[in-house]
Parts: structure tokens; sequence; C-alpha cells
């Protein structure tokens, strides 16, 4: 069998299998992602303008985006369900992408962390921008999306540079 590298979703026949975490410590752990949604300046400008067609873009992503972090272990195999104790999106527009930045917060008492579910979060946000202004422009670009934060637990703090 060969190595996994470290890697914990894999038992030692490099089969995929849940983490057990009923020896982990139950402790206060966090969770910050961010990303972008990049699209045309006339799309930007029906959003920041509220005037798309389909409603609050902004207020609209902001709930799909807790709505996501919610469901996220309906959504990722091997993802631990956690009593998710709060979860924050914000939905920033930028003129200068032009686009709107994402960042996405969520807190448990668990014996995992919740960068999965921040990651959800922002890509479901984002998606949702997507759909809400697809009619205009089928041209937009989702990126820059990764962990920023992670706090809690055994590993300790972690913040990207």
């Amino acid at each position: 069998m060969a190595d996994q590298g470290g890697l914990t979703h894999f038992d030692a026949e490099g089969q995929a299998h849940m983490v057990d975490v009923s020896d982990k410590a139950v402790t206060s752990r966090i969770a910050t992602a961010e990303g972008w949604i990049k699209m045309a300046r006339e799309t930007f400008d029906i959003i920041n303008e509220g005037r798309a067609k389909k409603g609050d873009v902004l207020g609209v992503a902001r709930l799909a985006g807790i709505m996501g972090a919610k469901k996220t272990p309906d959504l990722i195999p091997l993802c631990h369900p956690l009593p998710v104790t709060k979860v924050s999106v914000e939905l920033t527009p930028d003129a200068t992408l032009p686009g709107v930045w994402i960042k996405a917060t969520v807190k448990t008492t668990g014996q995992t962390g919740v960068e999965m579910e921040a990651l959800t979060a922002v890509n479901i946000a984002a998606l949702t921008v997507y759909d809400m202004t697809k009619a205009v422009d089928k041209e937009m670009e989702i990126g820059g999306i990764r962990v920023i934060l992670k706090d809690g637990g055994k590993s300790g703090r972690f913040e990207a540079k």
C-alpha cells in the first residue's frame, strides 16, 4: 500500500473513509474563507444599483451562503455534521474587479473544524450571484476561494499570508 502522505480520509488500504473524531476534544472552532466573483461593469452596476430583475442579489446570495454552510455535510461526502453556532456571509461590491468579494465565517463548538462550511458558504454565495445575473452576463468568473483563518482544536491557529 502506498503512503497516503498524511491524508486522513484514507484508511491503510487506501479506501476513503470518514475520520473518527470521537476521541477529539470538544473546543470552540472558527473558520473564515474568502473568494470573489468578477463580472462585466454593466453587471456590477445592475447589482450595485439594485436593478436586477430577480431582486436583491447580494441579500439572496448572503442567505444562500448561510444555507450552504448548514448543508455542507449533505454535499461533501466525508464531512461531519456539526452543530453550527454562527454563520456570517459578507458580500462587498468592488468596482476595481469589477465584482463582489465574499467572506464567510463559521463557528461551532465541536470535535472537528468548520473550514469546509466556510468554503461552501463562499462558493454557494458566488454561485447565487451568478445564477441571479447570468441573463445579462454569462462570462462571470468565480475564483480566489480559500481558507484565510482557522482556529481551535489540536492543530491551533492558521492565518493565510
